[in-house]
């Protein structure tokens, strides 16, 4: 019996056995940790390649970076037409608008859609035209008549897709401006509706609450877009490299030259042009019909009301 103890190898103990196991499964997962993270490494390696041999936008708008906002143009940007068409349907149903003054409008409005220029004479003449329809008027009431003409007419005429495009920057923790043309106060107040952070608009002067019937400068439009996106920004403390604009219009192009991340909405055919030549990124949610009425310009720049008098013209002609 005890040459054959000797010659049989002597049985380890369970707990040496235990401790070997242990031991032994420690070095497997930790070889197998090793193998895994080489065949990751190799994977992402190999995606990476994939990636920059494929074209793909980055990421936008970043998460978390508070040097950069967004600027939306209204106009067949946000809003399908224009904001001052539709306040000034508005407006004529509350009888702002007299009979006699129907004719003027309607000429000032055909002359801009139809020649696309900007006479300086017939802006001035515009201008007037439109601003002496709120002279007199507080300032509260317009902003409550102006929330209500919001419910009738605007509301149902925001563009899905631009809204998004405006939600995105808001859920990255950005801010969101509406720049327009139209007055700041119908701006403001879609703003406010859409949830946005605020609005640059044309500022109509008023003193003690009512409208005097002038303007505080010119109407924003144009290089005035731009300068008040400028001036915003220093006042914010942005960066305009990291910064998005987006508008339908070529008169804004001023203004998208000012971001790093210009966008064309729903572009008129200068714009679109430009924006390809530049390789600006695009975005059209128009039907085939509406984008083919693009053509006609539209009344920008008057600064006020006159952009709602071809609707009170049909009005008119609709209730004779």
């Amino acid at each position: 019996m005890a040459v054959l103890g000797w010659l049989t190898p002597r049985r380890r103990s369970a707990t040496a056995r235990s401790v070997l196991a242990g031991e032994a499964a420690a070095e497997a997962a930790r070889k197998s940790e090793q193998e895994l993270a080489e065949l990751a490494e190799a994977e992402a390696r190999r995606k990476a390649e994939t990636d920059s041999t494929s074209p793909s936008e980055p990421e936008f708008p970043v998460v978390g970076d508070d040097l950069a906002a967004a600027f939306f143009d209204l106009d067949n940007t946000v809003m399908q037409g224009a904001a001052i068409f539709h306040f000034g349907r508005g407006l004529y149903k509350r009888k702002f608008f007299q009979r006699r003054d129907l004719a003027r409008f309607a000429w000032q409005q055909a002359w801009f859609r139809l020649a696309g220029v900007e006479d300086p004479e017939h802006m001035q003449d515009a201008r007037e035209s439109a601003l002496s329809i709120v002279k007199g008027h507080r300032v509260s009431e317009l902003m409550t008549i102006g929330e209500e003409i919001y419910d009738e007419y605007m509301a149902d005429r925001i563009w899905p897709g631009t809204r998004a495009l405006a939600q995105a920057h808001l859920d990255a923790g950005q801010k969101v401006w509406l720049v327009t043309a139209a007055p700041v106060e119908t701006a403001t107040i879609i703003a406010r509706r859409l949830g946005l952070t605020g609005a640059l608009g044309t500022v109509a002067e008023s003193v003690g609450g009512v409208y005097t019937g002038r303007l505080v400068g010119e109407p924003l439009h144009g290089p005035a877009k731009a300068e008040a996106v400028r001036a915003l920004a220093a006042a914010e403390g942005l960066d305009l490299t990291r910064c998005a604009a987006y508008s339908d219009s070529h008169n804004d192009i001023p203004m998208l030259s000012l971001v790093g991340h210009p966008y064309a909405i729903n572009p008129d055919a200068k714009l679109r042009k430009h924006a390809r030549t530049r390789e600006w990124r695009l975005r059209d949610y128009r039907t085939g019909r509406k984008a083919a009425k693009v053509g006609i310009p539209a009344a920008a720049g008057v600064g006020a009301l006159a952009g709602g008098t071809a609707a009170a013209v049909a009005l008119h002609r609709r209730r004779r």
